[in-house]
């Protein structure tokens, strides 16, 4: 048992943290490929704002899907 704690411990030191997607650079793809890098992070920029302000109004975790979902509609329509 205590082999199987310090191998448990051992292999969770030496994993990386989970990263959140990064944001798409639009100067780093093929020419080709620009004007859809563009829009992406047109939409990253979109999502993070809608997940900071759920941050920010301490939105429950069973109620943020459908706060985010809200928010990225009304940014929606305001273009």
């Amino acid at each position: 048992m205590k082999q199987f704690m310090i191998i448990t411990a051992i292999a969770l030191a030496v994993t990386a943290p989970a990263r959140s997607q990064a944001l798409v650079d639009p100067n780093k793809v093929a020419p080709e490929y620009r004007e859809a890098a563009e829009k992406r992070r047109a939409e990253q920029m979109r999502q993070r704002e809608c997940a900071l302000k759920a941050d920010l109004e301490k939105v429950l975790p069973r109620d943020r899907t459908v706060y985010l979902n809200h928010c990225l509609d009304t940014m929606a329509a305001k273009q």
